[in-house]
């Protein structure tokens, strides 16, 4: 970036879909909300569901419970503001609104990285090590799991976004994304970025790298594991167990993958656009449908808890009808 001449910048505006024609806008805004109250849906069941029903007290449900708690803040922080700028047009965000996107939107993302690298540790330890699993994943040690989860997204969202809003940004205020992501805002600073930039781009590397990498270890000696079973029936159910971990882990990081690190001239800012749709709306709307219908389990928890739910209404009518 280069000096120049910068005024105080209140509020940016947020581009979004805008250059499409309005009926298009209308198109997305309905299926943007379908897939937003799917995804709000799917995950809250996931959440009550393994709350409520014992069957589901172990640790990969703890994990997945916690993905659900991600995946509906993700949502919560991008679409509401997405949804307005297509049906009503209203594509201002302040510059408090627009830093604390940024931030949660670090946030989720960090954490979500370093979740799916224990989810895949938690797999690990259930494939290769069965009959010491309870005791090594006992309570204590699933609660420090997920909290080390959660816990590299503050300090990478709260130097990142501190030290990006603390640049002067030039008259034009024109994000030309539908959220207030890194990149797009960068282009409105007329400072010196560059090292903020090599900052930025070796910890989204070290952030999806190393969870990766993890990921990758923990299935090699699970692949590795299941090999040595020697039934096919053994090596189909030891498969299935961590077949949609792996499914999700694999659309999370191809998506992630291909926003951030594809060459420059290959990635114009309306094919960013549609690639971060996959990573933030679309992915936390499959999850929940990846884990329920590629899991008996949790199917057959959805059922005992809807029977319940009936239950519990039909005896409360016969109670006022009496």
């Amino acid at each position: 970036m280069v000096e120049g001449n910068w005024t105080k910048v209140n509020e940016f505006s947020l581009m979004s879909f805008s250059s499409l024609p309005t009926e298009i806008q209308s198109l997305l805004f309905l299926t943007f909300l379908f897939i937003y109250l799917v995804t709000l849906l799917g995950n809250s069941l996931i959440i009550l569901v393994t709350l409520a029903d014992p069957m589901l007290h172990s640790p990969m449900y703890f994990f997945l419970r916690n993905l659900s708690f991600l995946e509906i803040g993700f949502n919560l922080v991008i679409v509401p503001k997405m949804l307005g700028t297509l049906i009503a047009q209203d594509t201002t965000i302040s510059f408090l609104g627009c830093a604390t996107q940024m931030y949660f939107l670090f946030f989720f993302g960090v954490s979500e990285c370093f979740l799916l690298a224990t989810m895949a540790y938690d797999r690990y330890v259930a494939i290769c090590s069965p009959l010491h699993y309870p005791v090594i994943m006992n309570p204590r040690t699933r609660a420090k799991l997920a909290a080390v989860s959660w816990f590299p997204g503050i300090p990478m969202a709260t130097v990142q976004t501190t030290w990006l809003f603390s640049f002067p940004f030039c008259g034009i205020n024109k994000v030309n994304h539908f959220f207030c992501d890194s990149p797009p805002v960068l282009r409105l600073i007329c400072a010196d970025t560059a090292l903020f930039e090599i900052y930025a781009i070796i910890g989204t590397i070290l952030v999806v790298m190393i969870p990766c990498l993890l990921i990758l270890c923990s299935y090699t000696r699970i692949a590795a594991a299941i090999l040595k079973i020697p039934s096919a029936k053994g090596k189909h159910k030891a498969f299935s167990t961590c077949s949609s971990h792996l499914l999700v882990v694999s659309l999370f990081y191809v998506s992630l993958s291909l926003t951030y690190f594809r060459p420059k001239s290959n990635n114009s800012p309306e094919s960013k656009k549609v690639l971060s749709l996959c990573y933030t709306v679309v992915t936390p709307m499959l999850n929940p449908i990846i884990y329920s219908l590629r899991n008996s389990e949790v199917k057959n928890a959805l059922g005992r808890t809807f029977h319940k739910a009936m239950g519990v209404r039909t005896a409360f009518c016969r109670h006022f009808e009496v």
